[in-house]
């Protein structure tokens, strides 16, 4: 008994170290971008690309990648996304050019999206009643801390080394992880889960997606309605037909579900208020949450002259007050409810980000940058926790499992769609403010518009070369501060954004956990664990856990000595 333990705990490890790759790949690449634009002369849509397509994939294939490590066993689904995600990081530190490193992340993101749902469920059937609880508190531990160790990780490698060892790092550790999973992760599969596949939803569902994401960040490129030349542009036929195909989408599931196949989302869940609101509000925060993080570094190198590295470590304050206020959220739920807290944690979010905005300039104080991340780590640390457990208190136990894929979806989504409008915020306002500043300077025409399309096509990542030759420092100036503009206007956007989602909030109930808390689960790259009330105490047997959902980012207690999932573990070979 004692070395099968053991044994499960070895898991563990194997299952902590593929997590912490997926995770920290997807906030390694942020510190990096400035030195990356420069190397591989990026544009700014293959800027935006490069983080969004990644989210994009996790997305669109979470709940279809889950179902499969269900039906045909989550440890080939671990161990062959960590083959991906390897052989994807060869070709992301190899990439000679943008279009080859947006294929590699692309690559990445498919090979997460295997990963993090089995890796959740195979926790769940590996462990029972207070050991499952300190296995996702591990779980969720590693989430939160490879968010924060990701940039400065990132940020290190891209000074001392090259961007690309951001990236060629996974090399060694995948290679390391699968060797051990092959021998330490036993194959568990969901006994109860139901035939058969809905892979004409996954495909319309990541068409569909695919059409608004295009159509957002490919507006800078060829213009909303026509293109340079006169043309019709194709960014008004992507978000039309990204439109239409989420309505073929929802037509789709209806028909399917009505004559008892198996679909890709039940959307009955939708015709619950809180869920339906809770999940648009995990939208809308994750919007603005990563679409900060992927401008905020561009500001810092581009304008305030922080080295990677120093991005890397200025963003560790944000980890610092999510961190903290961890310890304290529990206390907090308990005696506030889970709506409360949420909400506190969003107006801390939207109010620092508000307060960042206002205090940007070109003397700003780092230390006065690190307070504001710090109070957005606390409302980061606060909101996210427990969003999930307020999203998911209407819905019945036995859709839970499901109900948290929705939502873990909704936020992947959120998080492309807030890159590529924030981003593309950046940049509209980039090239106006520095086209105006250079004018206020005298310079006009021809200059000018090299200049502004310049500083527009690096956005940002030029300005330290233009402020270090003499005889361009006051061109380099007005970029900087044409960029400190623009980040301002950002930062207020966002903090518009995570107000909207404060406001949905409101449509959610008040929950009150009981005493003992079980975390069940992460929302994605870079959130912290969730955490729900354990429906009943550990001496209680518990009701059979949700039948094949687990793997789509919840976990539901089940009953002692069941793996959780309506199936026991099988042995490794």
């Amino acid at each position: 008994m004692a070395r099968s333990t053991d044994r499960r705990w070895l898991a563990m490890t194997v299952i902590s170290v593929g997590v912490a790759l997926v995770i920290m790949d997807a906030t390694i690449v942020n510190v990096a971008i400035p030195l990356v634009i420069r190397a591989l002369r990026l544009n700014p849509s293959d800027t935006e690309w490069l983080n969004s397509v990644y989210a994009l994939a996790f997305a669109a294939l979470l709940l279809l990648f889950g179902r499969l490590g269900d039906l045909y066993g989550r440890r080939r689904m671990i161990l062959g996304g960590l083959a991906l995600f390897t052989i994807a990081s060869v070709a992301a530190g190899a990439s000679a050019s943008g279009g080859m490193l947006i294929g590699a992340r692309l690559a990445q993101g498919i090979a997460a999206a295997a990963i993090m749902p089995a890796s959740l469920s195979t926790v769940n059937a590996l462990f029972q009643g207070r050991e499952r609880g300190i296995a996702f508190a591990i779980w969720g531990s590693v989430i939160g801390g490879m968010a924060a160790v990701g940039p400065v990780v990132g940020g290190w490698l891209a000074t001392d080394f090259s961007w690309r060892w951001a990236f060629w790092l996974n090399i060694p550790v995948g290679l390391a992880t699968m060797a051990a999973g092959r021998s330490l992760l036993p194959e568990t599969r969901d006994s109860r889960t139901r035939p058969g596949l809905d892979i004409g939803g996954a495909v319309l569902a990541a068409l569909a997606f695919s059409g608004l994401v295009f159509g957002l960040i490919e507006s800078q490129r060829y213009g909303w309605w026509l293109t340079g030349s006169g043309a019709l542009s194709p960014v008004p036929v992507a978000l039309a037909g990204g439109i239409v195909l989420l309505t073929v989408f929802a037509v789709v599931q209806r028909r399917r579900a009505a004559a008892g196949k198996v679909v890709l989302i039940d959307l009955s869940l939708l015709r619950i208020g809180s869920f339906r609101y809770g999940s648009l509000a995990a939208l809308v925060v994750a919007f603005g949450e990563f679409g900060l993080l992927f401008t905020l570094p561009l500001l810092l190198q581009g304008a305030l002259g922080y080295s990677a590295l120093g991005t890397g470590v200025l963003v560790l304050a944000l980890a610092a007050g999510t961190f903290l206020i961890s310890g304290a959220t529990p206390r907090l739920t308990q005696r506030l409810g889970g709506r409360t807290v949420v909400q506190l944690g969003l107006a801390f979010e939207a109010g620092s980000v508000a307060a960042l905005g206002v205090s940007l300039g070109a003397g700003v104080s780092g230390w006065l940058i690190a307070v504001w991340l710090f109070g957005y780590g606390i409302g980061v640390g606060m909101a996210t926790a427990q969003l999930t457990s307020v999203l998911l208190a209407d819905v019945p136990v036995a859709q839970s499992g499901e109900a948290s894929g929705v939502q873990s979806t909704f936020r992947q989504l959120g998080s492309a769609i807030g890159i590529a409008v924030l981003g593309g915020l950046l940049v509209v306002t980039l090239a106006r403010s520095t086209a105006g500043n250079l004018t206020a300077i005298g310079l006009t025409g021809s200059a000018q518009g090299h200049l502004v399309t310049a500083v527009r096509s690096s956005i940002g990542a030029i300005i330290p070369r233009l402020t270090a030759a003499p005889a361009m420092a006051a061109v380099g100036h007005a970029a900087s501060m044409a960029l400190i503009h623009a980040s301002k206007v950002v930062s207020f956007a966002a903090a518009g954004v995570l107000a909207a989602g404060l406001i949905l909030t409101f449509r959610l109930p008040s929950v009150r956990p009981a005493a003992h808390q079980v975390p069940v689960g992460a929302e994605g790259a870079g959130s912290t664990s969730a955490v729900v009330a354990d429906p009943v105490p550990d001496s209680v047997p518990a009701g059979p856990a949700t039948a094949g959902t687990a793997a789509t980012g919840t976990a539901v207690p089940g009953r002692d000595g069941d793996t959780g999932d309506g199936s026991r573990a099988q042995g490794g070979s």
